[in-house]
């Protein structure tokens, strides 16, 4: 007879064997799919920190202009950036703020030629730490985005707003400090500021009230052709990118003395847990593997025992020994494709349940200032690809084939006529 058939008549004889066997099966391959889905749900949950959080690297120094940011902001290893060009400029057809208590800046109702409103010139609103910590938020319409590069657009502070009557959808004027060339600039934005007005006086551009936001290239237009700017903020994916940005930025300045300052304390926080669950998920994997490939030989081991008289009547009637251990195997085998099936459905019921319990809640935004709440980004859905179910299929069978030819090596040790004189 065929050692297949074979194979499968003796699975039909002893089925309650065969079903203990493919419950040991079942929890196995249920442990290993968890154990690789767990690994691909920190993997993305990982991914997703280094986009929404990732590390933010400061750099500072003589050189540093917005053409030189844009460069090292079009770096591969870069998601974001944001340069920061700070000036001051004079206010047309609008009053700024003005200190309480004596002195004078000259602004005199809002046209003089002096200095009346400070201004930063900004790319990506979502790089500035009063805005991406909370202690600064936006009450209306939307700060300065990178679509906003090549457009003259202003966010301004609620108070100003509030003196001038300004909403989203107005226009205001601006001009240089020496009152040379004048921007009209449309407002896109009104902030908070929780900074308070000073007691003591002081200059009009030093007022919280009176900072404004526009993009770096209308601040340029303003500053009478002043380029160097304050600082420029990356965000990098992990902490390990910043010592190819530090290279980048040192080829790209010169060499010379500049501040580079990585803040990964955020990023940390939020990525330890979730490599710890992907720890815990490999090891896992590895444990089943081999407890799997113990406890199934064991097993086999057993019946193996059991089934002396059986294999000795075979061997007695010529068969080979090769197709006897084959015949354990295709067993063996028989009973794990099911059990990966059957894996999968309940990986696919228990995967909800078990992602929410296992993986960590990642914050969308850094936790690090004091006060804020930020808000949590669900953990990924487990959920069963093809990849991991082959990936289970393929150890399943590899322990299967362990567990039968190591047992098996036994077989090839036996003699018909000592296993039925001991039989008998």
């Amino acid at each position: 007879m065929n050692f297949v058939k074979r194979a499968g008549t003796s699975l039909r004889a002893r089925k309650s064997k065969a079903a203990a066997l493919l419950a040991v099966f079942v929890v196995l391959c249920t442990l290993l799919l968890g154990g690789f889905l767990l690994q691909g749900a920190t993997a993305r949950q990982e991914a997703e920190v280094q986009r929404r959080v990732g590390v933010d690297v400061t750099v500072r120094g003589e050189g540093l202009t917005r053409r030189l940011a844009d460069r090292l902001g079009g770096s591969e290893r870069v998601h974001r950036y944001n340069p920061v060009l700070s000036l001051r400029a004079g206010a047309r057809g609008f009053a700024p703020l003005r200190s309480e208590g004596g002195g004078s800046d000259g602004a005199g109702g809002g046209d003089g030629e002096q200095p009346a409103v400070a201004l930063n010139g900004v790319r990506d609103f979502g790089l500035l730490l009063p805005f991406s910590y909370g202690s600064a938020r936006i009450t209306a319409g939307r700060g300065v985005a990178p679509e906003d590069a090549d457009r003259d657009v202003v966010v301004v502070e609620e108070r100003l707003a509030a003196r001038n009557g300004l909403a989203p959808g107005d226009t205001l004027r601006l001009a240089s400090a020496d009152g040379e060339r004048t921007v009209s600039a449309t407002v896109v934005g009104v902030f908070r500021d929780p900074a308070p007005d000073p007691a003591r006086w002081t200059p009009s551009y030093e007022l919280p009230g009176n900072l404004l936001y526009v993009p770096v290239r209308t601040a340029e237009r303003l500053g009478a052709g002043a380029s160097d700017v304050r600082e420029a903020v990356f965000r990098i994916g992990a902490p390990e990118q910043a010592e190819g940005l530090h290279s980048a930025a040192e080829r790209l300045l010169g060499g010379g003395d500049f501040d580079f300052r990585v803040n990964d304390k955020a990023y940390r926080d939020q990525v330890r847990p979730v490599q710890r669950v992907g720890a815990f998920a490999e090891l896992i994997v590895w444990l089943v593997a081999v407890a799997g490939a113990l406890i199934l030989g064991l097993v086999v081991l057993s019946q193996t025992r059991e089934r002396r008289e059986e294999l000795g009547v075979l061997l007695s009637m010529g068969e080979r020994k090769w197709k006897l251990v084959g015949q354990l195997v295709v067993e063996v085998a028989a009973v794990a494709v099911p059990a990966v099936f059957l894996a999968v459905l309940i990986g696919r019921v228990a995967g909800g349940p078990a992602g929410d319990a296992l993986l960590p809640r990642a914050a969308d935004e850094p936790a690090a200032h004091p006060g804020t709440a930020p808000a949590p980004v669900d953990p990924p859905r487990l959920r069963a690809g093809a990849v991991d179910v082959g990936r289970v299929a393929g150890i399943a069978l590899g322990i299967s084939l362990v567990a039968t030819v190591v047992p098996g090596v036994g077989i090839l040790r036996l003699h018909p006529r000592s296993i039925l004189a001991t039989d008998t």
